[in-house]
């Protein structure tokens, strides 16, 4: 079990005053080398201890033969030692009392297997040290000076407010070196965090004064608690968390038989944490950069308040863009409507500010296309970025200009742009259109004044978007503690799969309205049950094992009379078994689908998205972490596509968006007290109309 080193470790680690390096060698290239060259760049000037039995000196250095020649208790040992002889190592470490360690190699053990990894870990954290890796290239804290890696990265590396956390060592590599306008407070190349995990660094960055920007590159969730206490922290701090995360969930991947699971299983786990604690998820390494770098100047766009899980208060505000070519000022629009990049609503007076500037036949307006007869450009292009700067709407304006090399000499964008951005705290940035040619000069100047310059159209449009998102922060989510009716439910639940039927019984305890359903095991108490109930009905088979009904022609709808309930039930009688439940049938809605399932590292998730057959045709869903209030599902059913269908699209009868609120909020209580007894959940369809939303099917997989 991988857990967080204690936080004093962890502080030991990253600002260790002491250092002894473990396979320190003379041989030019070598990790030993690298090890010893990147520590004695610490601008901190550790105590560092050379240990390699093979040598005496290094460079005119001593070297130890083993740790326990050497003469203190250090706060960090290196061990760039082979796999073979790690664990060795690591238990001497232990045994001199060393606080924390990072481990360069990958930890195998000779046979290619993974053992080591665990032992390792259980030597740690018995000795109560922290440490990085195994599989990674160490760390650099700029705020205090000290450089821990075994391969050679700038030097220095650039000061800032970025926190960068990476699972990778190429991302980290990558960052370090990418010449972009931001630095770093603290890099961690975590590597496989056998003890110390992504939150213990998180943790530590938010406690620097220079960390004003988190950015998180993951794999995995190896501590939820630990990660969800680090966001909330950060978003009580204002502090954006950036989020690059790749991989699945295999879990929520096993869960094939319950529809959620399978709706969940590409990143389910990272889409509700993100939506939860106001994380901006990126998607690839160039909508990272430009994210990082439009943060990392510390102008934000005016909030909009405080909100309910994302729910916007306020007027919307949006972006403006001033372009020196009419096609590139359509590109850009039309590529911002399908990223969902909103642009500003000027008012009257900056269009009367506009046309005052423009050339005759320029249309003032937002975006803007300045380019006339070429005349006055610098004058004309700072008076227009700083007319829509000051418009009450635009949350941040860019010069979306490709910022290519000039022959001529001529810098009239660059001084334009630093001319609008000195006399406004609204965000001005440059959205250049290809990196290949961007004048690296012109750009480096912008970012040396605190212009960014956003390397693409698309990332550079994604990072505002980012930027215009992060003015309504949600509320953190509380823990819900288990209500009483777990007394009633969680018995009945961990006896085993309980009957279709009392699973309604479930949803409606709950909350969540439902059709009324009978089970039978005879045609004759088939036809009983319909008559109770009224026709017409719905009849499903009800045989365990059979998940989705609809792909084994297990439902027959609006049956309307004995007689065709009767030649149903020998129909589904004689295919799939005799088990059935006899349904009232709903008014007619739009089908949604709501669903629980149980991620191993964040519990109880819920899912929401399009119903019946086409639940997994249509991919759109969202996925929420609870607890869930009326007003955040109402701002999750706000941001799916369906949400045209349910206010009454194209003539459809508007569904009733509180009763479907309600629906996920009853679900959500339902996590809180029996998430634990189950794996999945799955209601399908949910019916929704003018009248309400009812559960037409439930299903559920039992821990």
């Amino acid at each position: 079990m991988t857990v967080s080193a204690p936080v004093t470790a962890v502080t030991a680690m990253l600002e260790a005053r002491s250092v002894a390096l473990v396979g320190a060698s003379a041989r030019p290239g070598s990790l030993g080398a690298r090890m010893i060259t990147e520590v004695a760049r610490s601008p901190s000037a550790p105590r560092t201890y050379l240990v390699n039995p093979r040598y005496t000196e290094i460079g005119g250095v001593p070297c130890l033969p083993n740790l326990a020649e050497v003469p203190e208790s250090v706060d960090l040992v290196l061990l760039a030692v082979p796999d073979t002889t790690l664990e060795d190592q690591l238990v001497l470490a232990a045994r001199t009392q060393v606080r924390s360690a990072v481990i360069f190699g990958n930890a195998f053990d000779a046979d290619g297997g993974t053992g080591l990894r665990d032992r390792l870990a259980a030597i740690a954290t018995d000795a109560g040290m922290a440490m990085c890796g195994a599989g990674c290239m160490g760390f650099v804290n700029v705020a205090r000076g000290l450089r821990a890696m075994g391969y050679l990265e700038p030097d220095p590396v650039p000061a800032g407010s970025v926190a960068l956390i990476t699972h990778s060592g190429s991302v980290f590599s990558t960052l370090l070196r990418a010449r972009r306008g931001f630095g770093f407070s603290l890099a961690v190349s975590s590597g496989q965090e056998l003890v110390t995990t992504a939150a213990a660094y998180a943790r530590y960055a938010l406690g620097l004064a220079e960390t004003r920007v988190l950015a998180l590159v993951l794999e995995a969730i190896r501590d939820a608690t630990g990660l969800r206490a680090a966001r909330a922290a950060a978003l009580a701090a204002d502090v954006p968390v950036i989020l690059l995360s790749v991989g699945l969930s295999q879990k929520a991947q096993a869960l094939v038989s319950a529809h959620s699971g399978a709706l969940a299983a590409a990143d389910g786990a990272w889409e509700a944490l993100a939506g939860a604690y106001g994380v901006h998820r990126v998607h690839d390494l160039a909508e990272l950069a430009d994210t990082l770098e439009l943060f990392a100047v510390g102008r934000r766009a005016a909030g909009q308040g405080r909100a309910a899980k994302g729910t916007a208060t306020g007027a919307a505000k949006g972006i403006a863009t001033v372009h020196d070519s009419g096609l590139e000022r359509a590109h850009v629009a039309d590529l911002a409507a399908e990223l969902g990049v909103p642009f500003a609503s000027i008012a009257p007076a900056t269009v009367g500010r506009l046309a005052a500037a423009l050339d005759p036949g320029l249309h003032p307006g937002n975006p803007l296309d300045v380019w006339g007869t070429g005349r006055d450009t610098e004058p004309l292009f700072a008076e227009c970025l700083a007319a829509l700067a000051a418009d009450p709407q635009v949350a941040a304006v860019a010069l979306a200009v490709d910022l290519v090399p000039e022959f001529d000499g001529d810098d009239a964008y660059p001084r334009a742009v630093l001319a609008a951005a000195a006399h406004t705290a609204t965000p001005v940035a440059v959205l250049a259109g290809l990196p290949a040619a961007l004048d690296p000069i012109a750009a480096a100047r912008l970012r040396t004044a605190g212009v960014p310059v956003l390397e693409g159209t698309r990332s550079g449009l994604l990072a505002l978007r980012h930027l215009l998102d992060h003015a309504v922060r949600p509320e953190p989510p509380r823990a819900a503690e288990p209500g009483p009716r777990r007394q009633r439910w969680a018995p009945l639940l961990s006896a085993g799969p309980p009957g279709s039927a009392v699973l309604f019984d479930l949803l409606r305890d709950y909350g969540i309205p439902a059709v009324r359903v009978r089970a039978a095991g005879t045609r004759a108490g088939t036809l009983a049950a319909a008559a109770e109930i009224g026709y017409p009905v719905v009849l499903k088979t009800d045989e365990p094992g059979i998940a989705h009904k609809s792909d084994v022609g297990g439902v027959r709808l609006g049956l309307a009379g004995p007689g065709a309930l009767g030649a149903a039930y020998d129909d589904l009688a004689a295919r799939l078994g005799p088990r059935v439940l006899v349904g009232q049938t709903a008014e007619p809605g739009t089908e949604l689908a709501l669903g629980l399932v149980r991620d191993p590292a964040l519990g109880p998730l819920l899912i929401i998205s399009a119903g019946g057959v086409f639940i997994e045709i249509f991919a759109e869903r969202s996925v929420v972490l609870p607890p869930v209030t009326r007003s955040s599902a109402r701002a999750v059913l706000a941001r799916l596509r369906l949400a045209a269908v349910l206010t009454g699209a194209r003539g459809q009868r508007p569904a009733d968006l509180d009763a479907i609120a309600d629906a996920m909020t009853g679900l959500s209580h339902l996590a809180a007290d029996l998430g634990d007894l189950l794996d999945a959940l799955d209601i399908n369809p949910l019916i929704c109309g003018p009248s309400g939303a009812v559960a037409a099917d439930v299903f559920a997989v039992i821990r």
